[in-house]
């Protein structure tokens, strides 16, 4: 403490002392927050600036706030929202990190880690590629998954939305426009995707728009004549806003965007493509990793993944080859549910199954629940097999375990444990309801998602169902090794297509003759990581790493180490990149040491 603070409290202290008041050190102090005090603020006005900013995101949360509105897509406000968040930037700088305690100091570095990838990925310019082909303003409609239908304001706040489509889709178009102008193009084999989508929501009956399905099951607690005009007023907009829109946008996208579209699909293809693919690399999957070490780290586990499928394929009693026990496996009609019915129910049922032997490898069980629904019609035939939507953090939403019913005879059942085991528990619902329940953490922490933390453990999760008893039919055991196999192929095929100068078809050649999955997931998946560049590499590499550090623990520790007690240490970080778990674990490591 500085000789001037001395004598700046010391005048506080007669000054309190003559008005006959007694004043603490700590009042004392308030005039000066601490470098701890500043960096939580800090965090505080960053976590109310990104919902405010970015509406989608407060639904999400299930703070309905800013329900009425749609994130402003225009140049001027994404521009500031980039200088927003280089000034940020220099304002963590500015608080001394030196001063902080270890708990402060990990916030500080994780958000640091955060905010200057994102500063570092504005030079790309991904805002003006503005459509998917999994996810864009063709499929607002899925806002529904995360928006609360149970009051005429919640029921107003959605017409608002819907009367911001018109804007929210000429924005879209502007930076379609931009992006042309600029050689910035998604590849075509993608965007021919997507006017089969925009096509849904051009209905001639308003009732049967996408939009529409909030106002078929209305709550009867509202009055007859209110739930009357809201239903009208949602039919106006639907036919006099949103189609229009939607058409508008389809008949530009045809004409003016996807005959521009690139013929290629490396993101080296793009400019500054290499570099950009670069960084992806080192944001998801947060190591400083090449290309090349992460290609050979595949083609590495999958030569050990290809053996103990074999051994498997032995124990079924098949005595085929492995391509002839893929095709069986991908075929065989006792493996398919024949509804979509029938496989949500399936689903249900292997996630009950799992509940009960959870204490097996946790002693923290999440309070929050989750479920098991169908992902939206609209959009299953352009998504994955499933994925986790997580629970509102006002605990008002549960999380839920989004299921793929689209063509259930392309839906095997062998893979049902492996897959509900990494979306739904002990995966992505333990980890996001377990980092909400965490004490004393900023919002953006208890929110975090490091794709290589997050999704490297619900990789090791699907593994857990070994430790939990769950495997018991050779052909789950295949699934399992079928989704690690999947994850490995990835480490091949991303970095094969996006820097080794691999075609399309041969990555779906090569993912096909290595896993088992079906010819729609193949696909699926392969146009999955052409559009999202370095995603997919994170699975693997964070699995790998959480299971080296369990490695690690059983065997420094020998017989004081508690799986359960390793497994809530990882959940307890947080989502942090690889690095800081590692020194937190290596940590936690010393600690069960007698």
């Amino acid at each position: 403490m500085t000789h001037a603070v001395l004598i700046k409290q010391g005048r506080l202290r007669l000054l309190a002392c003559a008005l006959g008041v007694t004043m603490t050190m700590a009042q004392a102090q308030t005039s000066s927050p601490t470098p701890s005090q500043t960096l939580h603020t800090l965090f505080a006005d960053e976590w109310e600036r990104g919902l405010r900013e970015r509406p989608e995101r407060a639904s999400y949360q299930g703070d309905i706030r800013y329900n009425d509105r749609w994130t402003d897509m225009s140049l001027t406000a994404i521009e500031a929202r980039q200088a927003a968040d280089r000034t940020t930037l220099q304002r963590l700088r500015g608080i001394p990190r030196q001063a902080l305690n270890a708990a402060d100091q990990l916030h500080f570095d994780t958000f640091e880690w955060q905010l200057q990838l994102a500063v570092q990925r504005q030079a790309f310019k991904e805002h003006l590629q503005p459509i998917g082909h999994q996810g864009g303003v063709q499929t607002l409609n899925t806002i529904q998954q995360t928006t609360p239908f149970s009051t005429a304001l919640h029921y107003r706040q959605y017409l608002a939305r819907l009367a911001g489509i018109s804007a929210l889709v000429d924005q879209t178009l502007l930076l379609m426009q931009e992006g042309r102008r600029q050689g910035r193009m998604p590849p075509r084999v993608l965007m021919n995707r997507v006017p089969a989508q925009l096509a849904t929501q051009l209905v001639d009956d308003a009732r049967q728009s996408p939009f529409y399905a909030p106002f078929k099951r209305m709550p009867a607690t509202l009055p007859e004549a209110e739930r009357a005009a809201l239903e009208a007023e949602a039919r106006r907009l639907i036919q006099q806003a949103v189609v229009p829109a939607y058409r508008k946008l389809k008949d530009s996208f045809e004409r003016d965007y996807l005959p521009y579209t690139r013929d290629t699909i490396a993101a080296s293809a793009q400019p500054d493509g290499a570099a950009h693919y670069e960084l992806l690399v080192k944001s998801f999957t947060t190591t400083a990793l090449t290309a090349r070490e992460i290609h050979d780290i595949g083609l590495q586990e999958v030569a050990r993944l290809q053996a103990a499928m074999e051994k498997v394929k032995v124990e079924t009693g098949f005595s085929g080859s492995m391509a002839a026990f893929f095709t069986f496996v991908r075929t065989d009609e006792r493996f398919f549910k024949k509804t979509p019915q029938e496989l949500l129910q399936a689903y249900q049922v292997v996630a009950k199954r799992i509940d009960p032997e959870l204490v097996k490898i946790s002693k923290v069980i999440p309070r929050l629940p989750y479920g098991v629904k169908a992902i939206p019609d609209n959009i299953a035939p352009d998504t994955t097999t499933a994925y986790y939507m997580g629970a509102a953090t006002d605990g008002s939403r549960p999380g839920y375990f989004a299921v793929n019913l689209y063509r259930p005879e392309t839906r095997p059942t062998w893979e049902m444990m492996a897959l509900t085991l990494h979306e739904a528990v002990p995966g992505h619902h333990f980890q996001f309801a377990r980092a909400l329940e965490l004490p004393d953490m900023p919002m953006f922490r208890k929110t975090a998602y490091f794709v290589a933390y997050g999704e490297g453990w619900a990789l090791y999760a699907e593994q857990l169902g070994h430790d939990m008893g769950l495997y018991d039919d050779p052909y789950d055991r295949f699934g399992q090794l079928t989704y690690e196999m999947w994850r490995a192929v990835r480490l091949v095929v991303d970095t094969g297509m996006h820097t080794f100068g691999w075609s399309r078809e041969r990555a779906i050649d090569y993912f096909r003759a290595h896993t088992a999955k079906t010819e729609q997931d193949i696909v699926n998946e392969i146009d999955r990581y052409i559009a999202w560049p370095g995603q997919a590499l994170a699975y693997k590499i964070g699995q790998i790493r959480i299971s080296e550090l369990r490695a690690r623990a059983e065997r420094e520790l020998g017989s004081r180490f508690d799986l359960r007690d390793f497994n809530d240490a990882v959940l307890a970080t947080g989502s942090v990149p690889l690095a800081a778990l590692e020194m937190r674990m290596a940590a936690w490591i010393a600690e069960q040491r007698p």
